[in-house]
């Protein structure tokens, strides 16, 4: 009796285990098909800037922008595997059209975080974005030194006194030595599915290799 309930729970216990595995690889697939549907987004051919952008159904929008940045910098930091630790440099965009929104234009070294980066006309393609980049081990943002942790839209715009409206640039006219583009693309966005799969998974081979392991032992204590 014993070793029948033991090849139940068993079996039961890897069906349930094997089980989390495959809704994992099914979640891989469907998290997979978003990011393929989120990158064909933001490479789409470019629009004009919209009027009133929605968050939900204009997110990664490709926009044409041309017009006068700011004379103020935010410094947001970031790390980049190409550059390491540096500053998202964000400013405010005068419009061509007499719109002021916020551009974000790229990323500096922090040895360069200071250096003095006059206004200057910009002409390119960016994408929307409402960047959600702060939890609860994200410190707060220190206006006063400059020193921002987390993009958040609104809070920049209020600060530089612009449109809570965010593009950040991917391509420009002119080339600008002194900040390079650092555009919105699906790397940020988690997917771990295939690693909590490969986990379940292996539990379920553990858990028949427990259930066979304490079959051998009772059927060597009724032997």
């Amino acid at each position: 009796m014993r070793y029948v309930s033991t090849l139940v729970i068993g079996l039961a216990g890897a069906g349930v285990l094997a089980s989390l595995g495959v809704w994992q690889v099914q979640r891989l697939h469907w998290k997979e098909a978003i990011l393929v549907e989120i990158d064909q987004r933001i490479l789409a051919a470019p629009v004009p800037l919209p009027q009133a952008p929605d968050p939900a159904i204009d997110r990664f929008l490709p926009v044409m922008i041309s017009g006068q940045t700011g004379p103020r910098e935010l410094h947001v930091l970031v790390s980049t595997r190409k550059l390491g630790p540096g500053f998202r440099i964000i400013t405010s965009l005068e419009t061509d059209d007499g719109r002021r929104i916020l551009l974000d234009r790229g990323v500096v070294p922090d040895e360069d975080k200071d250096v003095p980066r006059p206004p200057k006309r910009v002409e390119g393609v960016g994408n929307l974005h409402w960047p959600d980049e702060r939890d609860g081990f994200t410190p707060d943002n220190d206006a006063a030194t400059n020193y921002w942790y987390a993009r958040e839209v609104d809070v920049m715009a209020s600060e530089l006194e612009t449109e809570p409206l965010l593009v950040v640039l991917r391509d420009s006219a002119a080339s600008d030595p002194d900040v390079s583009p650092l555009p919105v693309d699906t790397s940020g966005i988690p997917n771990d599915h295939l690693g909590y799969a490969v986990t379940w998974f292996g539990m379920a081979l553990v858990w028949l290799g427990m259930t066979g392991l304490q079959l051998w032992r009772i059927s060597r204590r009724n032997s």
